[in-house]
């Protein structure tokens, strides 16, 4: 969390994580080249970064797709989720690099204005197998510079959440778009089974990680909870860890209850920041932390502690025994509730 916005704001785990991004990017590059050189050395040298950039950008699009389910199957994996924006920037680059060498190669050596060209040049876009895969690539380069460009959190904080993150969830569209680009080019320029086999592997690993993400978290939403004079019974106080969480589902809305210190607190599940799950984060310092950027909130409250001004909704909850009831109607955001001691 910070006050102020900054460009960018390094700290000594970010830059390390620069680092390892663009070594991981130069090192694909001359590998590329040299793997191409070696096996068709009359490649001119457009047409290697073309090719170099183009399949660094896919290679690093299907990473970032990824990075989501695997964070949520694996905990492991968020020190890369908190930083996947810087990824996702450098992999807008990458792409900028092969459609600007694409767009100079293909279309700037004529009379026609360049990107009029790239609409302009094939026009069967009632073929199937002949429809200009260029437009597709161009559209996708647009999405991924919006994104790109959109990637602070001054735009997270003027934009609203909401509207931030249905922004940045054009992805997926920016990712279809790109998997069509790559099927009809390889089809109508050179049938390459490598290319077309590398993409289906691609799409087959992020959808099934995202379907078997999908699974394990419709089991919090269909999980039923017994009703006893309007509270819900939703666990025994031993199946929730200390200074974790056991999410559960109330009045169709993801509530996070908290075990901390001898108490017990509700919250709503969703940060403010970007939708993060609070309940599979953990309390630093005494205030509930997301696991995705590490945006905090007080436990009995649901505010973030001065001078922040986040706020999520709380719940009420009671004891009988070892067994936790809530009260499924949820507070204003920020509304103190006296946690339940034990």
């Amino acid at each position: 969390m910070g006050l102020d916005y900054q460009l960018v704001l390094w700290n000594k785990d970010k830059k390390t994580y620069d680092k390892i991004i663009a070594g991981s990017m130069l090192l694909y590059i001359i590998l590329f080249a040299a793997i191409t050189l070696v096996f068709n050395s009359q490649t001119s040298i457009e047409t290697l970064v073309i090719r170099a950039f183009g399949s660094l950008a896919i290679v690093m699009l299907h990473i970032i797709l990824v990075i989501g389910p695997l964070a949520r199957l694996n905990s492991s994996f968020l020190p890369i989720l908190y930083n996947r924006r810087h990824l996702g920037v450098s992999m807008f680059i990458a792409a900028l690099i092969h459609g600007g060498f694409s767009i100079f190669q293909f279309h700037s050596l004529g009379d026609v204005n360049p990107i009029y060209s790239i609409f302009t040049s094939n026009m069967d876009y009632d073929s199937l197998t002949n429809f200009p895969f260029q437009v597709l690539g161009f559209l996708a380069l647009i999405i991924l510079f919006v994104m790109a460009s959109t990637s602070h959190d001054f735009f997270l904080g003027n934009l609203s959440a909401k509207v931030w993150k249905r922004l940045h969830m054009m992805v997926y569209f920016a990712y279809a778009l790109i998997i069509a680009h790559v099927f009809l080019g390889a089809f109508q320029q050179e049938t390459s089974l490598f290319t077309i086999g590398i993409m289906i592997i691609g799409f087959l690993i992020v959808a099934s990680l995202h379907l078997i993400t999908a699974f394990k978290e419709r089991k919090i939403d269909t999980t039923k909870t017994e009703e006893k004079e309007g509270w819900l019974h939703v666990c025994d106080i031993s199946e929730i860890e200390e200074d974790r969480a056991k999410i559960f589902t109330v009045e169709n809305e993801r509530v996070a209850i908290f075990k901390y210190d001898g108490k017990l607190s509700a919250i709503h599940n969703v940060c403010k920041h970007q939708g993060g799950p609070l309940g599979e984060g953990k309390i630093i310092d005494g205030c509930i932390t997301c696991p995705w950027h590490g945006y905090q909130y007080l436990p009995h409250n649901g505010q973030s502690p001065p001078p922040f001004t986040e706020k999520v909704s709380t719940y009420q909850l009671k004891l009988e025994g070892d067994t936790v009831f809530i009260n499924p109607k949820a507070f204003d955001e920020g509304t103190e509730v006296e946690p339940c001691n034990f």
